[in-house]
């Protein structure tokens, strides 16, 4: 059974960065898809960036230009690296990994972007 532990999370000020980590307890080579999710209060929760095996990438809309996501195989882990942050990124990101027969998420991480 892999576990995917978040970090990186915390306070930021608008404008600010911060890079998300998710570490995998087992090999990431069987997530043909790694991807980020959030929540804010009382918003469903949605996709911000997906990677593939093949390193091709989707992000949402609104997060387009300012985030990156980034998978490293050989750590077992995957980033988010959060640019230009502002008030509306404020939410728990979760990391999610898909097989062809499960997905396993994270417990999540809480970004805050704050004055």
């Amino acid at each position: 059974q892999v576990q995917l532990v978040e970090s990186g999370g915390g306070l930021v000020q608008p404008g600010g960065s911060l890079t998300l980590s998710c570490s995998a307890s087992g090999s990431i080579f069987s997530f043909w898809q790694m991807a980020w999710y959030r929540q804010a209060p009382g918003n469903e929760r949605e996709l911000v960036a997906a990677i593939f095996q093949d390193g091709d990438t989707v992000y949402a809309t609104s997060v387009k230009g300012r985030f990156t996501i980034s998978r490293n195989n050989a750590k077992n882990t995957v980033y988010l690296q959060m640019n230009s942050l502002k008030p509306e990124d404020t939410a728990v990101y979760y990391c999610k990994g898909k097989t062809t027969n499960q997905d396993y998420w994270g417990q999540g991480t809480q970004v805050t972007v704050s004055l």
